[in-house]
């Protein structure tokens, strides 16, 4: 009698069983011919002439450092520009309190503003736009910052 879970178990079985096949095979088949020069570590395509345990400058980490903050800061400014894309129309287009219901709309673009229609869901523009001005303005003094304290140069 089959459980509901013999075809995963199956699956998995199968799997486990083409991953040892595979490696017996790829260790079976290859060619062994060690040398001192393929037994050597390798980094990067550079010849490994220090200890491994030797210090950094620190000016790698500052600059290692700026890099991740500026990578991760770029991250929040997708969210900005989806939340800046006008909003599709969903169901009946909501009037501002005070317009008439059959008169047409002052020439908007849907943003909210002042008499324009508002679409369910969508964000007004002005205080996007401003949240997202204030960010770039803050990266770039960070940007500066790091500028004038020398992160970006290496010698």
């Amino acid at each position: 009698m089959q459980t509901p879970a013999f075809p995963i178990l199956l699956f998995s079985a199968c799997l486990v069983g083409l991953a040892v096949i595979l490696l017996v095979l790829g260790n079976l088949f290859t060619p062994k011919r060690p040398n001192p020069v393929k037994q050597m570590p390798y980094e990067s395509g550079m010849d490994p002439i220090h200890d491994t345990r030797r210090r950094f400058d620190v000016r790698f980490h500052l600059l290692a450092i700026a890099f991740l903050v500026f990578d991760v800061e770029l991250l929040f400014l997708y969210p900005w520009a989806v939340a800046m894309r006008p909003a599709p129309a969903v169901g009946p287009v909501q009037t501002p309190p005070g317009a008439a219901a059959g008169a047409p709309a002052a020439a908007s673009s849907g943003s909210g503003e002042a008499g324009g229609p508002l679409h369910p869901g969508a964000v007004p523009v002005r205080p996007v736009f401003l949240g997202g001005v204030i960010f770039l303005a803050l990266l770039a003094l960070g940007y500066v910052y790091d500028w004038r304290k020398g992160v970006f140069s290496w010698r």
